[in-house]
């Protein structure tokens, strides 16, 4: 009977089969080749978009290339399984306990036998603990998934990061090789003028010197791209080397309401999927802080038993297994989970901490950028019609080159100034965007609240 009873458990166990590591990389090289399905992306409240990569990528289809295909995710979504393997474990009930024991007697005495004792036995102390067990496992696995949407919602911030840094490169290289152009424009004239004795050297060579200066920051700024985009590439899971067709899409410059942004920090807690993650595992630490307080119950294991012996007198009976709390009372362990649970608790108020400073330090630092902005702007608004004169005087011979180049260099200068300003604003909208989730609330909602007012 016992050889029949584990026969049919073995018949309903999982059999092994081996699962081969790859030999190559899977990195893509040819973005046509990847299976983009939809996906939802993270908690940013965008419109419904098309992913159509034969028009080249807008920001928002390289942020969904980097959630369908980042490395990192694909490997964070594969141990979610083993979180969901862990829920499923904590609610399996645990195998009840058969035993067999033979005696053979050495005697030759007449009427004796082989004695037997055929036992079943199941440990209810299981019994006790399983649901917090199970309450745990389930907010582990809720807190697993919540981490991955974390996880996506970084890599979409750093994917779109990336493509604004990317596209920002390439404007700058315009005005470079623009100011460039300028630059070589004065240089030629005081050769020209040296040549002719009516410029010293040391005049001539600082006009040497600004033009090679400009030719080493195109020279670092083509660097800066090339890493800039082999780090998009690593991000999308694509090879080195691999190009992409960025294209500028529609993106909002309008200020911030930072009024609405301080009031969505009331609510972060159960926004802001790293916190519902936190929350989750630290309500499991708290059923595993319980699981260890009822484990200092005493341990009951009950059984069933039938027996045989030598004389062949058969019985029928029970067995009754308690650990007795004396010594251990399992209090290590509850210790263990008790500051287990301390260490939670004071990682959730640093992250609700860090989260509300990321906020208000943007918050703070935009006014400043943005009335510097505006300066520079309006400064370009009264230089550049100027230049546009300067420039028809110049055709006309009305002025010289050195007035001409001048003017034109001081609004390109004002230019890059003001590239460069919206550069970090669109950044810091970026990072307050990935802060807070879902879109940013701007100044147009309500006029009268910009990013100006108090956090």
């Amino acid at each position: 009977m016992l050889i029949t009873a584990a026969s049919l458990a073995m018949a309903a166990c999982t059999s092994y089969a081996p699962l081969a590591l790859p030999t190559q990389s899977d990195l893509a090289t040819d973005v046509a080749t990847l299976v983009v399905q939809p996906v939802a992306l993270g908690p940013h409240d965008w419109p419904a978009h098309r992913f159509d990569p034969s028009n080249g990528f807008d920001s928002i289809e390289i942020a969904t290339l980097a959630v369908a295909n980042n490395p990192g995710l694909r490997t964070a979504r594969a141990g979610l399984g083993v979180n969901q393997a862990q829920a499923l474990a904590a609610g399996l009930l645990p195998d009840p306990q058969l035993s067999l024991s033979r005696d053979f007697p050495f005697s030759a005495a007449p009427g004796l036998t082989s004695a037997f004792s055929l036992g079943l036995g199941f440990d209810l102390s299981s019994l006790l603990t399983r649901p917090a067990a199970e309450r745990a496992a389930r907010s582990e696995l809720r807190g697993a998934r919540l981490s991955l949407l974390w996880q996506e919602w970084q890599v979409i911030g750093q994917a779109r990061l990336l493509f604004s840094r990317a596209l920002a490169a390439e404007g700058n290289e315009a005005l470079l090789r623009a100011q460039r152009t300028l630059l070589n424009a004065r240089f030629e004239q005081a050769r020209r003028a040296l040549a002719r004795g009516d410029m010293t050297i040391d005049a001539a060579a600082g006009y040497r010197t600004a033009l090679d200066d400009v030719d080493r920051q195109l020279s670092e700024l083509s660097r800066t791209r090339d890493i800039g985009l082999e780090d998009l590439n690593a991000l999308l899971g694509l090879r080195a080397g691999t190009r992409l067709q960025l294209v500028d899409g529609a993106t909002s410059g309008a200020p911030v309401n930072a009024a609405a942004v301080a009031a969505r920090m009331h609510d972060l807690p159960q926004r802001r999927p790293d916190l519902l993650a936190l929350k989750a595992g630290y309500e499991a630490q708290d059923q595993r802080l319980r699981q260890a307080i009822l484990a200092q119950f005493p341990a009951l294991n009950l059984g069933l038993t039938r027996a045989r012996d030598t004389a062949g007198l058969q019985t029928r009976g029970f067995t009754v297994g308690l650990t007795l709390p004396v010594f251990n009372r399992n209090r290590g362990n509850i210790a263990i989970e008790s500051a287990t649970r301390a260490k939670l608790r004071a990682e959730y108020q640093a992250r609700l901490d860090a989260a509300q400073t990321g906020i208000e330090r943007i918050l703070l630092a935009l006014p400043a950028q943005s009335d510097r902005l505006g300066q520079v702007e309006e400064g370009l608004r009264f230089l550049e019609p100027a230049a546009d004169a300067a420039q028809r005087a110049f055709k006309a011979d009305a002025i010289d080159v050195l007035t001409y180049t001048n003017l034109q260099a001081a609004v390109l200068a004002k230019r890059q100034e003001a590239a460069a300003l919206r550069q970090s604003i669109a950044e810091q909208h970026l990072a307050l965007q990935t802060l807070l989730g879902g879109s940013l609330p701007t100044a147009s909602d309500n006029p009268s609240l910009t990013t100006s007012a108090a956090p």
